[in-house]
């Protein structure tokens, strides 16, 4: 590592290796079909999970729709942002063909996973009621939330090990373990999440701490698997024991730490909001739970998409091939473009096919129809600003990716609070979510247009087919 942040990129030929060579699509597909399906079995696990608090009443479903942006802030802190952050130096040092620093980077992973792991812990068996009443939580919603939380943060270690672990697997190519992985994890959720949330012959009805319990199991025992995986060598990066220094921990947090910010953008949104759709009372607030619920499960199918971009984004800039690492970039926020878009137009069409199976109250169900007719197709403008997210980490690039966070937020917190002052309906509120994912897509897109990955090794097109000279290439 060189003065400065920067790291010297040995670039290695591209023949034989598919991730500097051949077609893009068909690698990226290959990538992401693995993921596509854990993220997905992680979805079901999550509707599953739905469903069990929707058999305990509308308070509790109002319960999950404010804990519920706490829960996935905490996953998009570990396997989206740092995640991110950790497959892209993973990728870089493999791309420069130096797997020593790669197994030294695994390292260090795991320590990060467990210190800011238990610092969650803590802040939020602390903080957690405080937070929840602070976002509008009243009355026996947040009684419901706080139970839920008291428990879902106690295996916050787990989360953070288990989505580090896949991150560093997958930097290093290997998308088939950390999946199947995480389908096992969804699959045990859902079986100890719905035995202990609404109780089995002897086993009593925990509610909602048995809800959560089931997915702090199953995440401790994906974290175990992985951390023995690592261990064991048939990975081709490995858990190795090597004396901590600070350059490999700046190494992951220069990216993932400031990758960090967006996920705390995305879920200070749905806070904004959830105060704004609280002000209309909790039937309200348990539709409009339902409807940005689809939102926190669409992000994994671009996240599925953006995660197979980064091996082949970080590798090519490792090898100093910046012009093919961008067109990995585009070409992946294409499909999670397409593919979220026909989604949101559906539910727009048909809402019914996802409000239907979490409740059956119809006032609840007029609220999640209005959302999704507003929201719904908006949703590709979604899947492509959060797939180039993914694709800048491992360019050391996610400042612009940062700012489009901050323009969606904006406009949600200033376009709110106007709405807000002159009381107007809740369909504006909608109306204002759709138009600032589209604003948050096309500020993506821009950003991705201006900002510069570096120099390309060889020429403009030589990194497609000759490898060029060792280079610094910047990551910070």
């Amino acid at each position: 590592m060189a003065d400065g942040g920067e790291i010297l990129m040995q670039a290695p030929g591209p023949a034989g290796n598919p991730l500097l060579s051949g077609p893009i699509l068909p690698v990226l597909l290959r990538f992401a079909l693995p993921n596509m399906g854990a993220m997905l079995a992680g979805s079901v696990a999550a509707v599953a999970e739905t469903a069990y608090v929707g058999a305990l009443g509308v308070p509790a479903l109002a319960g999950m729709a404010l804990v519920f942006p706490l829960v996935m802030l905490q996953m998009m802190l570990s396997a989206g942002a740092m995640g991110g952050g950790v497959s892209g130096a993973i990728a870089r040092a493999l791309g420069a063909g130096d797997t020593d620093k790669a197994n030294i980077l695994a390292v260090h992973t795991m320590w990060i996973g467990i210190i800011i792991g238990g610092c969650t812990t803590v802040l939020m068996l602390t903080l957690a009621p405080t937070l929840l009443a602070a976002i509008g939580g009243r009355g026996e919603a947040l009684q419901q939330a706080a139970a839920f939380a008291s428990v879902a943060f106690a295996g916050s270690i787990g989360v953070w090990l288990v989505n580090l672990f896949a991150s560093v697997l997958r930097g290093a190519g290997n998308m088939g373990v950390p999946s199947v992985t995480l389908l096992v994890m969804a699959m045990a959720q859902v079986a100890i999440g719905g035995v202990l949330g609404l109780g089995l012959g002897p086993i009593p009805r925990l509610g909602m701490p048995g809800v959560a319990a089931g997915q702090v199991v199953a995440a401790s025992l994906g974290a175990l698997f992985l951390y023995f995986y690592l261990r064991s060598g048939r990975a081709r990066v490995r858990l190795v024991s090597v004396p901590l220094e600070w350059r490999y921990f700046a190494d992951i947090l220069r990216v993932g730490g400031t990758a960090c910010i967006s996920p705390l953008q995305v879920v200070a949104t749905i806070v904004i909001l959830n105060g704004l759709v609280a002000k209309f009372g909790p039937t309200a607030l348990a539709g409009f739970g339902i409807g940005v619920r689809l939102e926190f499960l669409l992000t994994p199918i671009s996240f599925a998409i953006g995660v197979a971009s980064v091996p082949l984004v970080g590798t090519a800039i490792g090898a100093g091939m910046v012009a093919r690492a961008r067109r990995v970039a585009w070409i992946a926020a294409g499909v999670a473009s397409g593919g979220l878009a026909t989604i949101g137009v559906v539910l727009a069409i048909f809402p019914g096919l996802w409000a239907t199976m979490f409740t059956s109250d119809p006032a609840t169900l007029a609220t999640t129809s209005q959302y999704f007719r507003w929201v719904g197709p908006a949703y590709g403008f979604f899947g492509a600003g959060i797939c180039l997210y993914f694709s800048s980490m491992p360019a050391g690039r996610v400042g612009g990716m940062v700012l489009a966070g901050t323009l969606r937020l904006a406009v949600v917190a200033i376009g709110g609070w106007w709405l807000v002052s002159t009381d107007a309906p809740l369909w504006t509120i909608f109306a204002l979510i759709g138009t600032a994912l589209v604003a948050y897509g096309l500020a993506s897109v821009t950003a991705m247009v201006r900002t510069s990955w570096g120099e390309e090794a060889g020429g403009e097109e030589a990194g497609e087919s000759t490898p060029g000279p060792a280079r610094s290439i910047s990551t910070g």
